[in-house]
């Protein structure tokens, strides 16, 4: 319910939350940082933190066609620390879970922000924190349960279905289609089926976290992270997570494909398909330090995908853990 930026004033720069007020907009000042290279990460954790607590409680879930709420316990991650370890469990739906996974994410990234700034302005990050959660906990009562908020000064107001929050365009995870697009994933799945798509999907975004510097895209929707660096000539690598309410529950897949002319005398390539060269089917899922380390070596060495592609059958892809399982050699 609030969005936060960076200003200088004099010689330093301030960062401000802003929200909807009695007044209308209103801005504060939440602390002040000696350098803009400290605030920037710091203003971008905060406003992804502010858009993962607030969107999921401000939508209806729309599943088999109900209009019911969202729980709204992943607030308390944000005043307590110890909450934290809630994020990463629960199966209520894909998008929700996939949300509180990006929540965690972004307060972990705040620590990290906040670990080289003086006290300070930790205590005031914190109790930024503390201010948003006690707001939003307090305007949720208001809304499905009459109960008026304790009164504050400058209090913070929350409308359902218009959250004030940075996300349009920053973070598609959040927005209506992305959020259609995952329920649909989930119908005519048991329970236990999403338990384990929840799980699947879990274990593919923390791996995608953990990768350093590869620019790699995770499509969380479609399960799968797509690595085509730069430099690969054609070569691309997928990592797929089993399908929810796919029968072969268990079987994760590494593919290495290639772009290939969809017309061969076409000097400029304006269209191509891929063709899948390589596959290494899981017998068992991987490690989030398996993937992440497959995606770093992809993007150190682009090169490398053109020498994957000649491991045999049988054979483990140089220097990871995936066994080749199929390969084209037409």
């Amino acid at each position: 319910m609030t969005i936060y930026s960076q200003h200088p004033n004099r010689g330093k720069v301030q960062i401000l939350a802003t929200y909807k007020g009695s007044a209308g907009a209103t801005s504060s000042t939440v602390t002040s940082l000696a350098e803009a290279a400290l605030a920037a990460p710091i203003v971008d954790a905060l406003n992804r933190i502010s858009a993962f607590a607030t969107v999921p409680v401000s939508v209806h879930d729309t599943r088999d066609g109900g209009f019911d709420h969202y729980p709204s316990k992943h607030l308390e991650a944000l005043a307590d620390r110890s909450a934290r370890a809630d994020l990463l469990n629960g199966a209520h739906s894909l998008w929700y879970e996939h949300v509180k996974l990006l929540l965690h994410q972004a307060l972990t990234d705040l620590d990290d922000a906040i670990a080289a700034v003086p006290a300070p302005v930790r205590t005031a990050i914190h109790a930024e924190l503390e201010r948003e959660a006690f707001e939003l906990r307090g305007a949720l009562a208001d809304y499905s349960e009459a109960i008026s908020p304790p009164e504050t000064e400058s209090p913070r107001y929350w409308d359902f279905g218009y959250p004030f929050v940075i996300y349009d365009g920053g973070t598609p995870d959040l927005c209506k289609a992305s959020r259609e697009f995952m329920d649909r994933r989930e119908e005519g799945i048991t329970t236990d089926q999403r338990e384990r798509a929840v799980a699947d999907l879990r274990l593919l975004v923390t791996s995608y976290a953990q990768r350093q510097g590869s620019q790699a895209e995770l499509e969380p929707a479609d399960f799968t992270i797509f690595d085509e660096p730069f430099g690969s000539d054609g070569y691309y690598l997928t990592v797929k997570a089993p399908q929810p309410g796919d029968d072969d529950a268990d079987v994760w897949s590494v593919e290495i494909s290639r772009w290939e002319p969809d017309d061969p005398e076409d000097e400029e390539c304006s269209s191509a398909t891929g063709r899948i060269l390589l596959s290494c089917a899981c017998s068992a899922p991987p490690t989030a330090a398996d993937i992440a380390d497959l995606l770093n070596r992809n993007a150190q060495n682009p090169g490398q995908l053109a020498g994957w592609v000649e491991t045999p059958v049988g054979a483990v892809l140089a220097g990871t853990r995936f066994v080749v399982t199929e390969r084209d050699i037409s």
